[in-house]
Parts: structure tokens; sequence; C-alpha cells
């Protein structure tokens, strides 16, 4: 009776912090294996120190102008045992962050939304890590630099592709302004892929993004090159593989099963209540401050959905998703992975080579432990096996099994620009999550 009633006190408060027109989506009343909410003493954390810590740490990042707000949530043992918001979406105060306010993740996508797709394709046996990929993307198979390269070279950043390719070039004049054969105003049925308010870019311009993948350039040297490029191609390779679109398919495998209310593309042109955080002042592109529409250019016109970037979703959503994942692919009394996939995802993959990637999933330096926290990625306490990604413009999540903990940071850093590198420089994401792990020695 007494930890029931701790858990609905921690619960209500939450909810109070919380907007009041939209309540944090997520359902004590479910199994044993979903998350629910406790005091940090529950699970053996000092709350004292916890609240304390993160608060000076977040705290001094809002004075240095690494971020006008940020969110934290925390998960220990299944349970909820902090979440909290601090500070403003933009520097002048107006609206303080709220714990059920959605973000744009950036390439905190390529694990909540490329990876669930893939993996489950993998696990049916529709994909084979170690078939070369132009098996499956035929235009591939004509590039000599490409043919051969697996989707597990390419999932673990060890394929030697590009690191990016600036597609807004490709539509903008040298004066900055855009090309109309590309973009326009206004929609019409040559122009439906929407990138912003009064941004229209042409329908089939995703072939010609998909061109300039294609042609590429490819290091002859296979070693750790992060890229993002065939992240761009995955919606399309996902679609013709399942015959649904790639927000279908997540929608009906994973989001709404699972029960993620906020988690989608474009979220401008959904009825959402809660209120979104704004992400950069741009000046290139929109002209305008970037709200409720992707702040990654490529993403954008590709109309707002990529494997790359592009996915918005609230805190407790991106948690109980991480949740499933730590879970070894168990959510709810609902199976989504074999226990052997997400293993293997999450799997160091060419070690040798000095690459600490998995396969999509980010994990830590190869010797963190050893590490300085100012040397290491992420904390250094996190365990080998644990897994997750971060997104430019300020997200980051985190999932370690062997200490049953899931971390999820959110901020819009890159507002009002993404010249802002404090949130790099002040090692905040890293000193947070630090915090959880020495929080279990305060109290020994």
């Amino acid at each position: 009776m007494k930890q029931l009633y701790s858990i609905f006190l921690i619960f209500a408060l939450n909810v109070m912090l919380a907007q009041e027109d939209g309540p944090i989506p997520l359902n004590l009343d479910k199994g044993e294996d979903v998350l629910t909410y406790a005091h940090p003493s529950e699970v053996g954390l000092d709350s004292s120190y916890i609240y304390s810590e993160v608060s000076k740490i977040i705290t001094n990042g809002i004075k240095k102008k690494a971020f006008p707000g940020a969110q934290v949530l925390v998960a220990k043992n299944g349970k909820i045992i902090f979440h909290q918001a601090y500070g403003y979406h933009t520097y002048d105060s107006i609206r303080a962050v709220a714990l059920n306010d959605i973000y744009d993740l950036a390439s905190v996508t390529k694990i909540t939304a490329a990876l669930p797709a893939l993996m489950k394709l993998v696990d049916e046996g529709v994909l084979d890590l170690d078939q070369a990929f132009s098996t499956y993307w035929k235009p591939w198979r004509k590039r000599k630099d490409k043919r051969d390269i697996t989707l597990r070279q390419i999932l673990a950043h060890q394929a030697g592709l590009e690191p990016y390719i600036v597609l807004l070039n490709t539509v903008r004049k040298k004066n900055g302004t855009l090309k109309k054969r590309f973009v326009r105003t206004k929609p019409n049925p040559r122009f439906r892929r929407r990138a912003y308010d009064n941004i229209y870019v042409k329908s089939r311009f995703i072939k010609k993004a998909h061109r300039l993948i294609d042609r590429s350039q490819v290091s002859d040297k296979k070693s750790y090159r992060y890229s993002g490029l065939a992240f761009l191609i995955f919606p399309d390779l996902i679609q013709q593989l399942t015959g649904q679109s790639f927000s279908e398919y997540l929608q009906s495998n994973f989001y709404g099963p699972i029960g993620l209310n906020t988690v989608n593309f474009n979220p401008k042109l959904k009825s959402y209540t809660n209120f979104i955080v704004p992400t950069e002042q741009d000046s290139t592109f929109r002209k305008a401050l970037t709200h409720a529409w992707v702040h990654d250019e490529n993403a954008a016109l590709l109309g707002g959905v990529s494997g790359n970037a592009g996915l918005f979703a609230s805190a407790t959503d991106l948690a109980q998703l991480m949740q499933m994942y730590l879970q070894y692919g168990v959510y709810n009394g609902k199976r989504y992975f074999s226990k052997a996939v997400i293993e293997e995802f999450t799997r160091v993959q060419f070690p040798e080579n000095d690459n600490r990637r998995g396969l999509g999933f980010d994990k830590p330096l190869l010797n963190n432990a050893e590490l300085a926290l100012s040397k290491a990625y992420p904390a250094p306490e996190v365990s080998p096996d644990s897994f997750g990604h971060s997104g430019f413009t300020g997200t980051f999540v985190w999932a370690d099994p062997e200490n049953q903990l899931v971390y999820i940071f959110l901020s819009n850093r890159v507002y009002p620009s993404r010249s802002h590198r404090q949130i790099y420089d002040l090692n905040i994401r890293p000193a947070v999550q630090q915090v959880f792990y020495q929080a279990r020695l305060a109290i020994e």
C-alpha cells in the first residue's frame, strides 16, 4: 500500500507539472513490463543528490546559453524516478518547458524510426545484414564502388560512404534564393511535398536526391566514417519491401501498439494539444523560426519524412520505446523483436577497426570506463552493453540493460542558431547522465 501511494504521488506531481491541456501519455494500468512511476529511493538512489546535481548542471547550461530550456527523464528498474523540465522554449522566457512538450529528435530518428523497421525486416528474414545492399536497392548494382557494400557495413558506419550531402545546395541559387523548378510557395499536383508553411518541394525531387546518393563517392578505406546517406533512402526501401509507406509501417507495427501518441513526422500537420519546442531561427532556407517543421534541411526537402531525421516525440514516449529496447524487444506483454536481433544490433560490430558503433545504435567509447567524465562518451559509468544515439538539435537517448537505466535528454540547443556549441563544450548530456550512476554511491 505504501508503494502504491508513493507511485500515485509521483504520478500526480508529474501531471501537475505538465500542461493542463495535455497529460503525460503513460498508462499506469498496464502489465509488469511497462514503465510506472516511483521515487528514486525505491530503486536505491539518493533523491536529494539527484535533484541538486541535475539542477546545477542544467541551470548552468541555461545561464551559459547552451539551450533556453531542457528536460530530463530517467527510468530505473522499469520505473520513471525522475522527470523534470527546466527553462523556457526561447530566451524571451515566455513559455516554460513542460513535461509533455514535443521535440525535434534530429538523428535520434535513426534509432526510433529507421531501426525499428529494419530490425523487424531482419527478424523476418526479409533483409540479410551480410547480403550486399544492392540486392535490395537496385541502383547500387550499377555502381562499382557500392554494389558489394553490405547492410551491416552501412549500419555500423563502416561502408566508407560520404557523411552528408547538402541537398539544399541543389535547390538554392548562388544569391540564396530558391530555384522555382524545385520549390514553390504554393502547392500544385507537381509540388506536393511540404517543407515549411510556404515551401512546397517538387514531388519528384526525391528521385534527384536518390541519384545524388547513388552517385556519391565511396572511400576505398573501410574504416569508421559516420554517414547518414543510406538513412535517406531507407524509407523508400521499406515501402518497396512492405507495401506500406514508412510512416504507416512504423505506426501500425510500433508506435500504435506501444501507445506512443506523440511520435510522428510533420507535427505541424497533426492535431497535437502538446506544445512543440522551436529549433533554429533560420536565415538561409525558411527565413523564419523553424517551429513544428523539421530542422534538418535534407529531411525537410524530402517532405519531412526521413530515416535520418524528421521524427518528433515527447520524453515519455521516447522512454517507452527505449524501455522496449532495454527489455530486448518486449513491452506490455507484446514481443516486437527477437532477443537475438536486439543483441545483434546493439553489439559493437567492428572493434578491430576502432569503431565503437553497433548497427545503427551508438555505443560507448571502446575504453570509456577508463576515461574521465570530460573525455568519456557518454557517461564513463555506463555499461559496455549500453546503447543509444544523440541528435543535432540537442537530444539524447540511452538505454543501459546491465544497470536497467533509460536516460532521455531533450533540448533545443540550436535555438537561436546551430552555431551554439556550449552543450558540447560543457559536456552537459554525459554530466547529467553520470549523476544517476553516482547517486547510488551517495547512499552507500
